[in-house]
């Protein structure tokens, strides 16, 4: 039976409910799917970090048990009040890292280093975190090339949602000439409670209390958030090297609540769309902005926290791939997919032989 040893960058709401799914659902796992996963590292910016490559590895019960904020792991045989993470990514003798640190859609920090740190080290990485991805997609590829190992992104676009994994896997032989989506839950639930009768702020507010939004709302309201995933999302299906200055980016401010009333009195809805599309000459025009669509669009029924993207291929039209774009579990069943897409790429043998192959050349 293949084991997979894992270390969990960061344990905050994404990598601590992967540990959660990975303690309930082993037997299922090793059942279905033909392989177990021992967690053998965690680090954390509050906790420190926690160490145990013996036996079954850490014991996740007990960590799980305890508050978030209350975890010190300088209190455990094998913990220290230190991340540790270079030590800890490099050294510790993990088969794969899951990173899930925060995002920084300036330069992707830190969890840039932790990708290359691991790819050089020769482990496979999977990543919810955008800002790597976006900024330095194209580069953490080719290193992951190089040095035989894979590189997994699953949920740094729709969370839980298979977007990227469906568009590699479901749309060859099509030529997908552009895409649109609503790509965050958080400005979508907004515009749904404005057109309602709230004002912006008040379904701000509302949003943060039920958890959709963060403290500084800023990213999501404002469409930063949807900028990286167009970047992404463009790089995957149009081979597109889009920088944040190729994805011009305008948030809900520039609407008024008496926009979005007026709009939906007239059929329309607006939504915080992110969109890429080939021109004739074979560049990529990329932009994120408010749009307001006619009911009968793909887009316009998408509510609350549902992302949605809708493809524009030669042969089959338009394709639309909806679901959860957010939540704490749906992303870490991300990290989990990637998992699986780790297992059944290396233990395929031409999956093998192409990852020797790159760590060849």
């Amino acid at each position: 039976m293949t084991r997979y040893d894992l270390a969990l960058i960061g344990f905050g709401g994404v990598n601590r409910a992967l540990a959660e799914l990975i303690a309930e659902r082993a037997d299922t796992l090793e059942a279905e799917l033909g392989f177990t996963l021992r967690v053998v590292a965690i680090t954390d910016l509050r906790a420190g970090s926690l160490v145990r490559t013996d036996g079954p590895g850490i014991d996740l019960a007990p960590l799980l048990a305890v508050e978030p904020g209350e975890l010190d792991f300088s209190m455990l045989a094998g913990g220290s009040p230190d991340p540790r993470n270079e030590w800890v990514i490099r050294e510790v003798p993990a088969d794969i890292v899951a990173e899930a640190t925060f995002t920084n859609p300036t330069d992707g920090e830190p969890a840039l280093s932790h990708v290359r740190w691991a790819v050089e080290a020769g482990k496979h990485v999977c990543t919810t975190n955008k800002g790597p991805v976006a900024l330095h997609g194209g580069a953490l590829k080719e290193l992951a090339r190089r040095h035989g190992v894979c590189f997994e992104f699953e949920g740094t676009v729709m969370s839980g949602t298979p977007v990227l994994r469906t568009a590699r896997r479901m749309f060859g032989g099509l030529a997908v000439n552009g895409f649109e989506g609503v790509m965050n839950g958080t400005s979508n639930y907004v515009l749904g409670r404005v057109e309602s009768g709230l004002s912006f702020a008040d379904a701000v507010a509302e949003a943060q209390a039920l958890g959709y939004a963060e403290a500084d709302p800023t990213a999501d309201i404002e469409g930063y958030d949807v900028q990286l995933k167009v970047m992404i999302l463009a790089g995957e299906v149009l081979g597109a090297d889009l920088g944040r200055a190729d994805v011009p980016c305008t948030g809900l401010s520039a609407l008024t609540t008496d926009d979005v009333r007026r709009a939906a009195a007239e059929g329309l809805r607006w939504k915080l769309v992110g969109s890429a599309s080939r021109r004739s000459d074979g560049t990529v025009e990329a932009r994120v902005a408010p749009v307001a669509l006619p009911t009968e669009h793909a887009l316009a029924g998408v509510s609350g926290p549902v992302n949605a993207v809708a493809f524009h291929t030669d042969l089959l039209g338009t394709v639309t791939i909806a679901g959860p774009g957010a939540g704490r579990v749906e992303t870490a069943y991300a990290l989990l997919s990637d998992v699986i897409g780790i297992h059944e790429r290396t233990t395929t043998p031409a999956s093998v032989e192409t990852l020797l192959e790159a760590g060849r050349a």
